[in-house]
């Protein structure tokens, strides 16, 4: 289980990381520069980080022994900027 862990948070770590250069850089070149091929990669790869981070929330539930509402709050974290640092720091960190 150990391993499961370890998976789930470094795509929990890279899924937040991609939001935060979505938002943070890719949106402004598209916006401010007219480079929207930035957009296009980042968000490529943050939706599939997205998508893997929600089915491993729901892996992850069972075996970490986490009720709905946990999971819940671990998948709203998904969508919230800093939000899957906070669910690893919260949720997994003392795992």
């Amino acid at each position: 289980m150990n391993n499961s862990i370890k998976s789930f948070r470094i795509i929990s770590i890279l899924e937040g990381l991609s939001f935060l250069i979505l938002l943070g850089i890719a949106m402004p070149l598209k916006y401010i520069y007219d480079i929207p091929e930035a957009v296009q990669a980042v968000g490529m790869a943050h939706g599939i980080l997205f998508m893997l981070y929600v089915l491993g929330a729901i892996y992850m539930k069972p075996k970490l022994n986490w009720s709905i509402p946990t999971l819940l709050i671990v998948v709203l974290c998904s969508v919230l900027p800093f939000g899957p640092f906070y669910a690893d720091r919260k949720y997994l960190n003392a795992k």
